[in-house]
């Protein structure tokens, strides 16, 4: 059975740091390309962070470029989502979600696994 498990998620000021991780099982970790997404209320399921299997990370680069960055670690089953200068916008519960396509996808549609979320509250 496949678990993926955030955690990390919180209560911070604007201007603040968080780091996210989600920790995996049931399923072999290193062939499978790892994304955070999150969802705000009212609001589609938005794609945030995604790392490949074999390496080389991508952005959503219009909200998040140069705060966020994504890691994995392949011997521990993890990854996390580093998060600096929160701004209240980025306020969501936030998901990790593994596809077992060898590409990054921004489409929920395409990844097979999910996390239960956790919630990011940003305060201005």
């Amino acid at each position: 059975q496949v678990q993926l498990v955030e955690s990390g998620g919180g209560l911070v000021q604007a201007g603040g740091s968080l780091r996210l991780s989600c920790a995996a099982s049931g399923l072999t970790f290193s062939t499978y390309t790892m994304g955070w997404f999150r969802q705000a209320p009212g609001k589609e399921r938005e794609f945030v962070a995604g790392f490949r299997w074999n390496g080389g990370s991508t952005y959503n680069a219009d909200s998040v470029k140069g705060r966020f960055t994504i890691s994995r670690d392949n011997a521990k089953n993890t990854v996390d989502l580093q998060m600096n200068n929160l701004k209240p916008e980025d306020t969501a519960v936030y998901y990790c979600a593994a596809s077992g396509y060898r590409i990054i996808y921004y489409s929920p549609r395409e990844y097979n696994y999910w996390g239960q979320g956790t919630q990011v509250t940003v305060s201005s």
